[in-house]
């Protein structure tokens, strides 16, 4: 993530303008049926705006919007690349891999197989990335005959439980190698392992509460008695390649929004007490949790508001399309507007986030 210093607070019209383009983006994804059918040029144009109001463009930023949806680190594999081989594999094999999908469903039955599916996707997120692990889980999803809004309702659990699982080690999402990087000095030496050791009491149970409640609430509403088929596939490759395009300029998107945010973010996060802070960092539904990260998190705070800042973040990235990874893979290869997402995924989020919130701070 781009490091541009912040060195005197916001000015009043900063505050609103960074203000009114938060607005935008919450509002006009679910009111505007325009806007939701082209979200990712939409929220290009807004993170464009949002550095334009910071005054933060810089040829860095502008290099680091094009490499990020294309490189991780230094290798050149990106989210761009992963979707779009993904895809057309899919797309040439996709008979065989729904039809080896439906006979597990019927092997295991349709309960077990969901809870299988988002605890093992969820906890593999932080082994083989949550942007293989999210590709996979939509096209088994997107397959499975069920109704739209059961198939909608299952993904976004596949999602939330995906990023919280990629929090477990430094290979799941940036979020989690930003916290390794920025914690390898003193006082808290951090390793590879650091995220598993001190989050995953908290992560894991969290993956598998929501592996246990989609098995049960879902799991009922797949179809496989019969002769029942999965759901026909109907992508041609233009598709495909559309949708990984989608992705980059998405990627990009939340870039220069994370960018251009920063210097609200900066100052007026550093004092608010971690509580309010964990409730605050629901702005990770719009804004890239990993820049988030980069700015909330320092080798000076507590072992607990380390813990509080990442649920929180990792939490709330889930409910919204523009929050997270695996949001943005999933809805595109799904077809999912922001306003069906978003009328499961925040009551999901804020009720996860309220049961966290009583274990990490009351507790």
């Amino acid at each position: 993530m781009s490091m541009t210093p912040i060195i005197a607070p916001p000015a009043a019209s900063v505050i609103v303008g960074l203000a009114s383009v938060a607005a935008l983006a919450l509002a006009l994804p679910l009111l505007s049926r325009k806007v939701e059918e082209n979200l990712e040029p939409f929220f290009l144009v807004l993170g464009a705006g949002a550095v334009t109001i910071s005054g933060l463009w810089s040829r860095s930023l502008v290099v680091e919007a094009l490499k990020a949806p294309v490189m991780i680190g230094s290798l050149p594999l990106g989210i761009f690349q992963v979707v779009l081989a993904v895809g057309i594999l899919i797309h040439y094999f996709n008979r065989p891999f729904c039809e080896a999908v439906l006979r597990l469903v019927r092997i295991l039955g349709p309960r077990a197989f969901v809870f299988a599916l988002i605890a093992l996707f969820g906890l593999l997120s932080s082994v083989i990335s949550v942007i293989l692990a999210a590709c996979l889980l939509a096209e088994i999803i997107a397959g499975l005959p069920m109704a739209k809004a059961d198939r909608v309702s299952l993904i976004v659990a596949a999602c939330f439980a995906a990023g919280l699982g990629a929090c477990l080690t430094p290979v799941g999402e940036p979020l989690s190698t930003i916290l390794v990087a920025k914690l390898a000095g003193p006082p808290h030496y951090a390793g590879f392992f650091f995220p598993l050791r001190h989050l995953g009491g908290y992560l894991i149970p969290g993956v598998f509460g929501l592996a246990f409640l989609a098995a049960v609430k879902l799991g009922p509403r797949i179809a496989v008695q019969g002769g029942e088929h999965a759901v026909e596939y109907a992508e041609t490759l233009g598709a495909v390649v559309l949708r990984a395009a989608k992705v980059f300029v998405f990627v990009a998107a939340l870039i220069l929004l994370g960018e251009g945010f920063k210097p609200l973010v900066v100052w007026y996060f550093g004092g608010i007490p971690a509580g309010a802070l964990f409730w605050l960092n629901s702005v990770s539904a719009v804004l890239d949790n990993a820049t988030l990260t980069a700015i909330e998190i320092g080798p000076s705070l507590a072992l607990p508001q380390i813990v509080g800042i990442v649920m929180g973040l990792s939490i709330a990235g889930g409910m919204l399309i523009s929050g997270n990874i695996p949001n943005i893979v999933a809805a595109g290869r799904m077809k999912i507007r922001m306003k069906e997402w978003a009328k499961v995924g925040i009551p999901v989020g804020l009720a996860v986030m309220a049961v966290y919130y009583v274990i990490l701070f009351i507790f």
